[in-house]
């Protein structure tokens, strides 16, 4: 089988093979089978189908003083856990975890349903099995009846599960997304739990941007309120159906939601942007707990 570099930039890297608890100048290559990370005082070879998660833009604490954002690789050999870590430049970066989850995802099936949910509703769709391919900010599930593609931007919450398909209890992910102004339910069951892990973390590169921006949100019970609304409402209500007191009161919280970028003037009223139901599902998610 052909194995071309897809690949190749100089960077900083990191690996226990290494001998050093800094990291260090070096040259990362990737293949369709493996990654390199050479230095000039060696190399550490990755075969691709050894790697089972991948973390873009968090470092462990060891190593934190040292890298800014990074992607580190886990992988396993000879049966004992490591991993390795990679940083660059803006560009490089972008274009190498594009690649090294599209190379990663290559040849994965899984079995979706979807929609499996829109709004609330639960749909009479059926479970077909799809290939996984990636592009810049989205997921395609093609090769089924009903082709579909997700954009990671849209992706508003997400869980790992389990199904029983054929008898067989199999990982599976969950997430919902919005698509043309509808909130989405997705369903993926994937063959193992390395599958599982990968294309959980593509789905939720740009998910976990967004929390962080939330981080420093702290809505008030009043806020929540107004939000919950919308929400009950399908994403979208006038003023008049959220209104939980005085009307002035309403509209000056709405326009502090606005400002915070959580909810927008809709066709028929304020509706929630994805940020909103972000915060929403967090919350509901913690009062459910």
């Amino acid at each position: 089988m052909e194995e071309s570099v897809v690949a190749d930039f100089v960077g900083r890297v990191h690996a226990a093979s290494f001998g050093t608890d800094e990291p260090v100048t070096g040259r990362v290559l990737l293949s369709q089978r493996r990654m390199v990370l050479a230095t000039d005082d060696g190399k550490e070879t990755i075969p691709l189908s050894r790697v089972f998660d991948v973390v873009v833009g968090s470092v462990p604490g060891d190593l934190r003083s040292f890298f800014n954002d990074s992607v580190t690789v886990a992988y396993d050999r000879d049966g004992s856990r490591r991993s390795a870590l990679v940083e660059g430049e803006a560009e490089d970066m972008d274009r190498f975890v594009r690649l090294l989850f599209k190379v990663l995802l290559r040849n994965v099936t899984v079995t979706v349903r979807h929609p499996a949910k829109v709004g609330g509703r639960v749909t009479d769709a059926g479970d077909h099995r799809a290939s996984v391919s990636v592009s810049p900010g989205e997921i395609r599930f093609g090769d089924c009846p009903e082709p579909f593609v997700v954009d990671l931007s849209a992706v508003i919450d997400y869980e790992r599960t389990d199904r029983t398909l054929g008898g067989t209890k199999r990982p599976a992910l969950v997430f919902r997304h919005v698509t043309d102004g509808q909130t989405v339910t997705s369903i993926a069951t994937v063959p193992n739990e390395r599958a599982l892990n990968i294309l959980g973390r593509y789905i939720k590169i740009e998910y976990d941007e967004a929390m962080k921006d939330l981080d420093s949100f702290d809505p008030t019970e009043e806020q929540l309120e107004i939000l919950v609304s919308i929400y009950s409402a399908g994403g979208e209500a006038n003023i008049a159906d959220v209104v939980t007191g005085d009307v002035t009161q309403t509209s000056m919280i709405l326009d502090t939601l606005r400002e915070a970028d959580l909810v927008a003037d809709g066709e028929s009223g304020a509706a929630l942007t994805r940020k909103g139901q972000m915060i929403v599902s967090t919350y509901l998610e913690s009062v459910n707990a």
